[in-house]
């Protein structure tokens, strides 16, 4: 494909924490952190100006999906912007509890899994044609997805050592960091499920775009990220990897055993070099499978030219990643790449206090990592002392709050924006357009993700704004 829509799914943590008195519980807060969204959208799932949608998941998680995204520029702006909108939302919340004098401080956090254990997600997509070879797509995708954590993954410290699953029982229960939040929390490599067995991708065929020439490739393995460099050679590499397999490159069948055991395994071994079992009754390490996919992709585009311009640092963050893992040097990537950043400030407080991973101050520092709030979040405190590299300027992250990208986003966007100036009811979702006007219904249905503009729904759009619905 030339050219390809991404998005990403996070839904987030939320917890009101009180030192004396009872403090909120989690629906109440998710329900008082969304009582502006309710305000505005009178629902609690909504289409925003932007593009994007945010709504109130299971178990009280507020999410947000990014607008479609056409570069990575976008996607990794568009995620930022959601964590800003969702964090603002925080933050009203916030001072309303102040000025009813209710005690306590509100937490928002962009990470994936809760104190009680309980794991949430974050979720990738990408457009591919119709045409490629789904089984073909998964089966080169899985050992990828399962050994790219050693990258892209958030980092996590395990007090008690990490858990046993199956055939995989590390350690003797001491205390460790594993490279992955979300990798003890999924359960197999391909479902139409989400929850009930957790996939890596979910095969569920909801293209959100016309069926005869697209579907979506649905991700759900993936760490919720801080970093927006981590983000974006999460979306870049995977992008890159997708590009090589649907121009038909061949590729050496490096299928996995017990996908969801070596999931585990990788995330737990800093080193990279455990043996995951093949089908074929081989065995690679993470380092080498994750090598064998750089150099094809690698090679891929030194044929066929790279088809954004940076593609060059994606592979260079790439190969310097899996060279910091190699040569056990986090401080290769220790401004960069999420579990490295956290390892980083983690070791540097133990050091300094005299603590080892079972302190539970260090439990709360990582968690801290991933709190969003401007102030008081961890990350965001490195990136006032430029301790962590951007990918995007503030500037662009401000701008995707207010503004979709150039795709089928845009004309979503201002459709919601004039809706709601003219006060008309209307129903939106990532296909249809629609408007419920006392005296006219009409719907467009918008098929191409790629369309900025589509006369039907210009038309509306005019109407809305003469006040002629």
């Amino acid at each position: 494909m030339d050219r390809r829509i991404y998005g990403i799914e996070t839904e987030f943590g939320l917890t009101h924490s009180a030192p004396e008195g009872p403090a909120l519980s989690a629906d109440d807060a998710a329900r008082r952190l969304f009582a502006p969204v309710l305000a505005w959208g009178r629902a609690s799932n909504v289409f925003l100006p932007n593009g994007g949608r945010l709504y109130l998941d299971v178990g009280s998680h507020p999410e947000y999906a990014t607008a479609e995204a056409a570069t990575l520029h976008d996607v990794v702006a568009q995620d930022a912007a959601g964590e800003r909108i969702v964090d603002e939302l925080r933050s009203r919340l916030q001072e309303s509890l102040d000025a009813e004098g209710v005690r306590g401080t509100v937490h928002l956090f962009k990470n994936n899994v809760d104190s009680a254990g309980n794991a949430f997600g974050s979720h990738e997509n990408y457009m591919i044609a119709r045409s490629t070879e789904f089984s073909r797509l998964l089966g080169h995708l899985l050992p990828f997805l399962v050994t790219r954590q050693i990258l892209v993954g958030a980092g996590k410290v395990h007090p008690s050592g990490p858990p046993a699953f199956g055939a995989f029982a590390p350690g003797d229960g001491a205390a460790s960091y594993s490279f992955s939040q979300r990798a003890d929390h999924i359960w197999e490599g391909s479902s139409s499920a989400t929850t009930r067995s957790r996939p890596m991708i979910n095969t569920r065929d909801e293209p959100h775009a016309d069926a005869q020439h697209y579907r979506r490739l649905h991700v759900i393995t993936g760490d919720s990220n801080m970093s927006q460099t981590t983000t974006a050679l999460k979306i870049g590499a995977t992008d890159l990897l997708l590009r090589t397999i649907e121009a038909g490159q061949i590729l050496p069948d490096r299928t996995l055993a017990d996908p969801a055991s070596a999931l585990r395994q990788v995330s737990h071994d800093l080193t990279g070099t455990a043996r995951l079992a093949l089908a074929d009754g081989s065995s690679r390490t993470a380092l080498e499978l994750q090598h064998e996919v750089l150099e094809a992709v690698t090679r891929f585009v030194q044929r066929h030219g790279a088809h954004h311009d940076r593609v060059p640092w994606v592979l260079e963050l790439w190969e310097r990643g899996l060279r910091a893992v190699a040569e056990q040097n986090a401080s290769l990537v220790d401004r960069e790449l999420d579990w490295a950043v956290k390892k980083k400030l983690l070791d540097a407080y133990a050091a300094s206090h005299g603590m080892d991973l079972t302190h539970p101050r260090l439990a709360q520092l990582d968690l801290a990592y991933h709190d969003t709030s401007p102030t008081h979040g961890l990350f965001h405190m490195l990136e006032r002392r430029g301790a962590v590299e951007s990918f995007v300027s503030p500037q662009d992250v401000s701008r995707a709050v207010e503004q979709a990208p150039e795709t089928r986003a845009r004309l979503r966007g201002r459709f919601v924006a004039a809706a709601h100036a003219a006060d008309v009811n209307h129903t939106v979702d990532w296909v249809h357009l629609k408007l419920n006007g006392p005296h006219s219904q009409r719907t467009s249905m918008c098929k191409d993700p790629f369309a900025t503009t589509q006369p039907d729904v210009e038309e509306m759009i005019r109407d809305l704004a003469a006040g002629a619905v």
